[in-house]
């Protein structure tokens, strides 16, 4: 074999391996150093994920591109693990009571902020079609900032919140109808088809909430094991499964993930929510990041007047909605006014739905739209949260009312 002379011999590729860990090492540590900031200054961490996801993008000012397949990937995973260890705070008893309590909430929850967007499409000039793809964005609040900033405030055990988790639901089992029917009307499919794909979704929704009411312990002592490893690996292995399967049949993985964690109780409940929560931290992060990093600046600003319209009008009626359920439900003034606040965030749904219009081509206006709108909402939705028992709340809930006078005796 003939040795090739060294100014022909070919160099080197450099590894693409090597520039995705040199990426993700950047954004980990650009994560810790504003998550410091953010504790420092007293504010949720989430609204700086988000502009460092967005300065990071396509048109930022440190665009990244080698590692965000695995960011989409390790995205997905936070929002799972997110809802996951919210399903385990609650048992499957609480959820039905708070869905039998709360129906009329999320009845008025879903016209009062989905009309807004079907509104502001027509009034563009969209489609039916793309402005009923507007009405998802606006109507559906974030689970998985929601569900983050409740952890991270320490009111997971407040009184007010298993009335908003059972909204939250009640609008992720609405989406397990929604987006079959939007998927199959965007390629021009029959409404039996629709019908029959909604059916399919809300069937295996149900049979989820049948097996984590009455089958809950025998789960547990199946999954339940001394070792923290192999306890780890056959939860996570479950709840990417079970999500999996639920993201398949358009259902959503956050539903199906929260339905999980739902059939889990006792010592295995405890001892997952013990092992999880750093994992949990890493990865929905990445998700916020990755969300950012989804929205180019420079198509925000056509948009960027309907999307603050929009963001102030829904911000609004989903005050509204949180302060009628909590009130209906007999909590205190303070708890009705953390109700309405937390349910603002918008998320991750929200640019699924959209995602759905933009591959479809539907209307070139609407996945700015949605990121700007979204984007607003986060922001604005986190530090609501945040600052919510420092915020004023509106006259009429800090009236008290008049003392009762006792019935006089005969």
């Amino acid at each position: 074999m003939i040795p090739l002379p060294l100014e022909v011999l070919p160099e080197p590729e450099a590894s693409h391996a090597g520039e995705v860990l040199i990426e993700l090492g950047i954004i980990l540590l650009v994560l810790a150093g504003l998550g410091r900031l953010a504790a420092r200054m007293g504010i949720p961490s989430i609204p700086l994920y988000l502009l460092a996801g967005l300065l990071m993008g396509e048109g930022g000012l440190i665009p990244v591109s080698a590692g965000e397949e695995f960011l989409e990937v390790g995205a997905e995973i936070g929002v799972v693990l997110l809802l996951l260890l919210l399903g385990l705070e609650y048992s499957p008893r609480d959820l039905r009571n708070g869905l039998k309590s709360n129906w009329v909430a999320g009845l008025l929850d879903g016209l009062a902020n989905g009309v807004p967007g079907f509104a502001m499409g027509l009034i563009l000039g969209w489609s039916p079609t793309a402005s009923l793809l507007l009405a998802g964005v606006t109507y559906i609040s974030s689970s998985g900032i929601i569900a983050r900033l409740l952890d991270d405030f320490d009111r997971i055990a407040n009184r007010e919140t298993p009335i908003l988790l059972s909204i939250l639901v009640m609008e992720d089992i609405v989406m397990a109808v929604f987006l079959p029917i939007t998927a199959v009307l965007l390629v021009g499919a029959t409404v039996i088809q629709g019908a029959i794909a909604a059916a399919i979704a809300l069937t295996l929704v149900a049979l989820a909430f049948v097996v984590s009411m009455r089958y809950s312990e025998k789960v547990s002592s199946m999954v339940h094991s001394h070792s923290r490893e192999l306890l780890l690996l056959t939860v996570l292995g479950l709840t990417f499964l079970v999500a999996g399967l639920a993201d398949a049949v358009q259902v959503s993985a956050a539903v199906g993930a929260f339905l999980l964690g739902l059939t889990l109780s006792g010592q295995v409940a405890d001892d997952v929510r013990g092992l999880l929560p750093p994992l949990r931290d890493v990865f929905g992060g990445l998700f916020f990041v990755f969300f950012g990093i989804g929205i180019d600046p420079r198509n925000l600003i056509p948009v960027l007047v309907p999307a603050l319209i929009l963001a102030a009008i829904t911000a609004v009626t989903k005050i509204a909605v949180g302060i009628y359920a909590a009130k209906r439900n007999g909590i205190g003034p303070k708890g009705q006014w953390r109700t309405g606040l937390s349910l603002v965030p918008r998320g991750e749904f929200s640019i699924v739905i959209a995602g759905l219009g933009v591959a479809a081509g539907v209307e070139p206006q609407l996945g700015p739209l949605a990121a700007g709108y979204v984007l607003i909402l986060a922001f604005t939705g986190s530090l609501l949260m945040r600052f919510a028992d420092k915020i004023p709340s509106p006259r009429f809930l800090r009236r008290t009312p008049p003392p009762r006078t006792p019935a006089r005796l005969p």
